[in-house]
């Protein structure tokens, strides 16, 4: 029998895949192929694990449960304290952990995945559901859950797996020191093409929490020669940055200033009229809200934008929302009629990715994080080379080699597309 094909949508699978840590869904079982009894699911599910179930049904609802534990036929119980039900609302994931993870989930030789009787698919090998959040372990409101439609109209099941690694890398970079250095005397010794400019001018812009100005903290770091904290960064809903800021690079403590200006926004976000806004665009990169032609004029390019970039959370690109989506793409059609070139910073790919996080030199050799750079070069419309992944210095308390190499092979793109901008208008 051939593969099935999954009803899971590739953005559902991101999304579970995103929120398990980077991993890829391999289908097991469908029901409606190899057929709603429990013998079905067992032959084609039993001893594999993680998994992920999931239910459907003709009220349009998504929903099931993850486990670590392999599916058997003992009749026991086991314990799990990682497993959770779920069911997606829009684009969001809504999870339910158990409240016993003693008897998170039982292995039923007569039913489809059962978990904790709380939710059982394909339950007593019939295209149904059995659902009681007040007498199992899964506390869940069945309304938000399932819609209280109990009938399945098809159910599957996903083994995960680990994220894979690529032969060999699809990017090439020298992860050595002396590859560090010459990229830092690359931009202490930049000049902006035209004399006119004295320092290349960068705005970045992003949905709140994307590491903007983690972002400005950890390039002044590489030139500090210490992690340092400058800008105002960490954990919130709402935008840290509450004011439009501009963060210069000096090189060492007591240095000479480099010829770059960092300038950071507010966040995005995703409600109107909260956050940086599209009517900002004008004002920031224009310094006023005269035409765009303006700024063709060499006197107006002084002290204006000469690069966009625009931080996206690796974690987060699956679970954007429509209306923060729309407003991107919004700021990016208005960026692209003013001439601006823009790039996009894939930050926290080292949350995004096991295998990242065991070693960020694996960045370009991680079949995930390049499927993300794919899937956010996709919905911004910008090609792939105009994305650059970076970990910023968050927790860290000293520098690290590979981190200093991919933040300054960042910093190396925005100005080589500073330097493309400015010759344009000279020619």
């Amino acid at each position: 029998m051939s593969t099935p094909n999954p009803q899971l949508s590739i953005s559902q699978q991101r999304i579970i895949c995103s929120h398990l840590g980077g991993v890829r869904l391999n289908l097991l079982y469908k029901a409606s192929v190899h057929g709603f009894t429990a013998e079905d699911f067992h032959e084609q599910c039993d001893n594999l694990a993680p998994t992920v179930s999931v239910g459907y049904n003709a009220s349009g609802y998504v929903f099931g449960g993850y486990t670590r534990r392999p599916f058997c036929q003992s009749g026991e119980y086991v314990n799990d304290d990682q497993a959770f039900l779920f069911t997606f609302s829009g684009a969001k994931l809504c999870t339910f952990p158990p409240s016993n993870a003693a008897c998170a989930v039982k292995m039923d030789s007569d039913s489809g995945p059962y978990f904790g009787e709380a939710l059982v698919l394909v339950n007593e090998s019939k295209p149904v559901v059995y659902s009681d959040p007040r007498g199992g372990y899964y506390p869940f409101n069945p309304v938000k859950m399932h819609g209280n439609d109990l009938d399945l109209t098809e159910c599957e099941v996903y083994q995960l797996e680990e994220t894979t690694e690529l032969e060999k890398p699809w990017r090439t970079v020298i992860w050595e020191s002396e590859k560090r250095k010459k990229l830092m005397e690359s931009i202490k010794a930049y000049q902006p093409t035209t004399s006119s400019v004295s320092h290349a001018q960068i705005l970045l812009i992003g949905p709140v929490g994307a590491g903007k100005s983690s972002f400005s903290n950890s390039v002044k770091s590489v030139f500090r020669g210490y992690v340092t904290n400058q800008a105002t960064s960490g954990s919130s809903t709402t935008s840290l940055t509450t004011q439009f800021r501009s963060y210069s690079v000096w090189a060492g403590r007591g240095g000479n200033l480099l010829p770059i200006i960092l300038r950071d926004t507010t966040g995005l976000e995703e409600s109107t009229g909260a956050g940086l806004d599209l009517d900002d665009i004008s004002s920031i990169i224009l310094k006023d809200h005269r035409p765009a032609k303006a700024s063709l004029y060499w006197d107006d390019h002084k002290d204006k934008i000469h690069c966009v970039v625009y931080a996206i959370d690796a974690c987060k690109i699956s679970t954007m929302t429509p209306q923060l989506q729309k407003k991107m793409v919004a700021i990016r059609k208005k960026v692209n009629l003013m001439g601006i070139p823009q790039l996009v910073l894939l930050t926290k790919i080292d949350e995004a990715c096991p295998l990242v996080k065991e070693d960020l030199r694996n960045v370009y050799k991680s079949g995930y994080i390049k499927d993300l750079m794919e899937e956010v070069s996709s919905r911004l419309g910008m090609p792939m080379s105009c994305v650059v992944p970076v970990k910023n210095y968050s927790e860290e308390l000293e520098l690290d080699m590979n981190c200093d190499i991919l933040l300054l092979s960042a910093i190396t793109q925005m100005l080589r597309s500073v330097n493309t901008y400015l010759d344009e208008f000279q020619e």
